[in-house]
């Protein structure tokens, strides 16, 4: 019997899914062992399920393609087989709050890619690297569910990822007002060029729900736990465009900010290249050894050359320089669906395993 903990995907047949699926091909610690899908899946292998929709760059993996389908709605089926869950299902929000909760209650615990629990008060939204300390609301959320080992745990939006660790390794610094534009890749929507061809030389200007997202989740990421909830902080105040481009993989940023304490661009460059956090210290398997890079070169970061730093799961920053109506602007990329979404949901695993909230059931 493997000593790995038994993982099951819900949701595993949609693009993010597949995503987790080749992430945890070899995970020393985590094994597929059950997929769940709609109800039109169940029933048929993973490989007839996805058909001609794998969209990943690396092949489907041997060891999932016999794996039947379950239905994701038998939840207390699917939970009996596995000792926790990643959740990407494709349902409405009130759905997806529903069934997470309803996985909780079984006593698996919940690792969502999804947005419906972002809010939820006592539901960590975790950047292991930034807020590893919001696991301490799991006792609250637990208290409110009844369960003693069920809970959920959300990851943020990928929108957020190629700035937001950036401004908390200034912290010190107290950047209190922020302006980005963020550049989506077509696959946040779920898409390749191949099934959204319109997105070929052309750019959207819109992405819906996605400003309100990217300014008001990095603020719950550097909240603070009170009374068994997280409360938000109240700066830095984020003003966001965001613009979809024909890229597949990876969202930039470009970003304008004020401090209280106005550093030197050396003293900037030093925060971010030197700075960790839990995922290092523990040595967790996803972790990049490096988690932010600065390039000196005017022309970076770029997509085609930077997206993949340390796996998809570091991030890239270049062309740091003064302003002149804000103190300091900069460029930022990161890989929307590895440390974006799978992936980061694979390292909050990770820790919460290392932490002791994730084991054998």
């Amino acid at each position: 019997m493997s000593e790995k903990l038994k993982v099951g995907i819900l949701g595993g047949t949609g693009m993010v899914g597949q995503r987790f699926i080749s992430l945890l091909e070899n995970h020393p610690w985590f094994e597929v062992t059950t997929i769940a899908a709609s109800p039109r899946s169940a029933g048929k292998t993973y490989e007839e399920a996805v058909g001609d929709r794998w969209k990943m760059d690396t092949p489907m993996p041997e060891a999932v393609k016999k794996i039947v389908v379950m239905n994701v709605n038998e939840v207390e089926k699917v939970a009996s087989e596995v000792d926790f869950v990643f959740s990407a299902v494709d349902m409405t929000k009130e759905e997806i709050k529903k069934i997470e909760e309803e996985y909780a209650k079984t006593e698996t615990p919940v690792v969502s890619n999804n947005s419906a629990h972002r809010w939820t008060p006592d539901v960590p939204m975790i950047v292991p690297e930034i807020n590893d300390a919001h696991t301490d609301v799991i006792a609250a959320q637990k208290k409110r569910l009844g369960t003693t080992r069920g809970f959920i745990a959300v990851k943020p939006n990928c929108s957020i990822q190629s700035y937001a660790p950036v401004l908390y390794a200034w912290r010190e610094f107290e950047p209190y007002e922020v302006v980005a534009t963020t550049y989506q890749a077509i696959s946040g929507a779920g898409k390749t060029f191949k099934d959204w061809p319109e997105m070929v030389g052309n750019i959207i200007p819109y992405i819906g729900g996605e400003e309100e997202k990217s300014e008001q989740e990095p603020l719950r990421v550097f909240g603070k736990v009170e009374n068994g909830e997280i409360v938000k902080a109240a700066e830095p105040k984020i003003t966001c465009q965001c613009i979809r481009v024909p890229v597949l993989n990876g969202h930039t940023a470009a970003v304008f900010v004020k401090f209280r304490k106005k550093p030197t661009k050396e003293q900037l460059i030093e925060k971010l290249v030197s700075y960790s956090g839990a995922p290092q210290a523990l040595n967790l398997p996803s972790a990049p050894k490096q988690f932010i890079q600065y390039l000196e070169e005017d022309n970076r970061p770029q997509v085609s050359m930077d997206v993949n730093f340390e796996n998809g799961m570091g991030i890239s920053i270049g062309r740091l320089r003064e302003d002149s109506i804000y103190d300091y602007k900069f460029v930022g990329l990161s890989h929307n669906t590895v440390r974006g979404a799978a992936g980061g949901a694979v390292l909050c695993a990770e820790l919460l395993k290392a932490k002791g909230f994730i084991g054998k059931k």
